[in-house]
């Protein structure tokens, strides 16, 4: 991965994540532009951490070809964390009275937002702009 698509990918996940952020704070919501974007932004490093281990692992293993049986990588095992992490932050925006749940939308746009990140990070950038486009029309309307 060169540093341009580094760039790119972190360029691509601030400006989405900020889209999105922005229309929550802009509503009053407990978790505004910069949350949205940091946490797209550490989805997308996450991935792309995860993208270069398989890399190397892979490199390591053709120049070592007796290191096949010893090195290993699997690349949905960071990834996993950031869906389960993500949910303890989206739980921290919930606010539950004998009367009233508030915040669901905002903890599972969090963890939506999370989803693209990762998708950018890896690299699927189909995925990550319909994505964006589905998570914008939902909290619009």
């Amino acid at each position: 991965m060169t540093m341009h698509e580094i760039i790119l990918r972190l360029v691509l996940a601030s400006f989405v994540a900020g889209i999105i952020g922005f229309d929550r704070e802009f509503k009053n919501r407990p978790a505004g532009i910069r949350t949205y974007i940091l946490v797209c932004l550490g989805a997308t490093i996450v991935a792309m951490i995860q993208e270069q281990i398989a890399i190397d692992s892979l490199k390591v293993s053709l120049a070592h070809p007796k290191t096949l049986e010893v090195i290993r990588s699997d690349p949905a095992r960071l990834i996993a964390q950031v869906v389960s992490g993500i949910g303890f932050l989206g739980a921290g925006t919930i606010v539950v009275t004998k009367h009233s749940v508030s915040g669901l939308t905002t903890a599972a746009s969090i963890w939506a937002v999370a989803g693209i990140g990762l998708a950018i990070g890896m690299g699927y950038y189909k995925i990550a702009i319909a994505g964006f486009i589905a998570i914008t029309l939902i909290l619009t309307f």
